[in-house]
């Protein structure tokens, strides 16, 4: 299964703050899972490949958009306290 996910934001230095945030996700996968974030633009995409089964898969997907969401709303508080 594969999987590819865009999320686009208003400029790319929040695009890139939140690829800095999940990307340690990339190196931390188990066999048979593939996983790469990268800023394209002011965009983040993700391309996901799991040959372990439809769990895996969703629960990669989910962890991920966790990742992101969590990302975001440390942006937000930290613009906050500017």
């Amino acid at each position: 299964m594969e999987a590819e996910i865009t999320i686009v934001y208003e400029d790319e230095r929040k695009a890139q703050a939140v690829v800095e945030a999940v990307s340690p996700d990339n190196f931390k996968v188990p066999t048979g899972l593939y996983v790469k974030t990268e800023r394209r633009d002011n965009g983040v995409w993700t391309y996901i490949k799991c040959d372990r089964g439809i769990q895996t898969f969703i629960a990669t997907i989910d962890d991920l958009l966790f990742a992101i969401s969590t990302a975001e709303k440390i942006l937000k508080t930290a613009r906050k306290l500017e």
